[in-house]
């Protein structure tokens, strides 16, 4: 281990030394990484503080709330901003910026630095590394794993009288749904029940309008009724797969859910309105992305033996799929500063490095950490996130990411919360608005 290290600060400072020299550009004394303002940023900062005491370079954060991240940050980039020096960007950024050049491509630098993309999760490289997707072109290295999964109130499952009532009126044991009919079942099982004095309901689930919430939400359910972004034969043909039956019947559930079960005012909630809602005892059921739950584990009203965690459960046919989250590190194209970037790249890649993200709360991609026989047993939640991320799938990655998720937002929202026109309609008017989009970029 030491020899290591040893070999990683010869390493680290022949890199700085060959970057200047080969640049004209002295080395910068500090670097500036931009992300989300979320609890994995609060790690990360803790942890880049071993980068900072071996490299000598001050690390500056800036961190954006998430309803203003991707504006503010595509702002950035669109613009060439000299802000960030690196970026932790979402996945479906990846494919604008590679084609628009805001990304410094990576593949020589993992190349020179024995950096493989077949160490991590193949999920993790393909959502948040690859462009165009599938191709050994890689403009960021898996930073942050993340997907959505649930928690559940294990102490209200486990109660005799609720068990036995459920197990009356349904047939089988209050436990973890292993199907989405089974899941709605327990959540309104619980929908207005009285539990300790207190009025709770069924479950949180997705449904802002404003950035991406319900898009997220409604993608996580249609995936395991059998929704497909397009033909698997012919890239862009979306008629028959995206307004399918059973991504009709994938929408109609979603709204049904939405209907029968949600707390009320719940009507435009993403991840920190459903986290609230669980937190504060409300709801039985809390869809929301992995990096939830070691807050939920440590949260002093519901966590420890109180929660328990599961992977999104399956759709009528028995198949069951998952709304990929999570973000690659990149260096912006525009820093001044893209030796020493990579230098903070390098030190991020190193094991010993992800394993003690992992322990602070950051989802390592890393294979190395997560298929260590002793990580599904580390945290309560580690095996649910090793299932969800065998199961992911991602929202589009296409340069015209933005547009075809306002669309996305807006029929999912009129249909599910404004309750306007049918399933088939939201969907056939989907299609209709990405058949456009592909049409004026000329992909037909």
């Amino acid at each position: 281990m030491k020899f290591r290290h040893a070999r990683f600060f010869a390493a680290f400072g022949a890199l700085l030394a060959a970057g200047a020299a080969g640049t004209g550009q002295a080395s910068a004394k500090e670097l500036t990484l931009c992300w989300a303002a979320w609890d994995p940023a609060n790690a990360l900062v803790e942890l880049s503080k071993d980068f900072e005491a071996k490299s000598g370079i001050k690390m500056k954060f800036e961190f954006v709330p998430w309803p203003n991240f991707a504006d503010r940050m595509l702002n950035e980039l669109n613009s060439g901003g000299k802000l960030c020096d690196l970026m932790i960007g979402d996945s479906q950024w990846i494919g604008g910026a590679a084609e628009n050049g805001q990304y410094v491509k990576l593949n020589d630098f993992f190349d020179k630095e024995g950096i493989k993309m077949s160490d991590f999760i193949p999920a993790t490289v393909v959502g948040y590394a690859e462009w165009p997707k599938n191709s050994p072109n890689y403009w960021a290295m898996p930073a942050f794993g993340d997907v959505v999964g649930w928690s559940y109130r294990k102490d209200w499952f486990s109660r005799p009288e609720l068990q036995a009532e459920f197990k009356e009126k349904y047939g089988r044991e209050l436990t973890v749904p292993k199907t989405f009919g089974e899941l709605k079942d327990i959540a309104q099982f619980f929908q207005k029940r009285e539990i300790d004095g207190k009025t709770v309901y069924g479950a949180a689930i997705y449904t802002e309008r404003g950035s991406e919430g319900i898009t997220m939400g409604v993608m996580d359910v249609l995936y395991s009724f059998g929704f497909k972004y397009e033909n698997p034969d012919k890239p862009y043909e979306l008629e028959g797969y995206v307004n399918s039956a059973e991504a009709v019947k994938g929408l109609e559930f979603y709204k049904e859910l939405y209907d029968c079960c949600t707390p009320p005012g719940h009507s435009d909630a993403y991840m920190s309105e459903d986290i609230d809602a669980y937190k504060s005892g409300q709801v039985a059921l809390h869809m929301n992305f992995a990096f939830t739950w070691p807050g939920i584990n440590a949260d002093a009203n519901v966590g420890g033996d109180k929660s328990g965690y599961f992977p999104n459960p399956a759709g009528p046919e028995g198949a069951a799929y998952a709304q990929l989250g999570g973000q690659g590190i990149s260096v912006v194209s525009s820093s001044e500063k893209q030796e020493d970037a990579l230098a903070y790249i390098k030190w991020f890649a190193q094991p010993e490095i992800q394993q003690k993200w992992w322990q602070m709360g950051g989802y390592s991609a890393l294979l190395k950490v997560v298929e260590d026989p002793g990580f599904a047993t580390s945290q309560p939640y580690a095996q649910t996130f090793l299932d969800s991320m065998a199961i992911v799938q991602d929202f589009w990655a296409e340069p015209s990411y933005a547009s075809l998720l306002q669309a996305a937002q807006k029929r999912f929202h009129d249909y599910v919360v404004a309750g306007q026109g049918t399933a088939e309609d939201a969907l056939d008017g989907l299609v209709k608005d990405w058949t456009q989009v592909f049409d004026d970029e000329g992909k037909y």
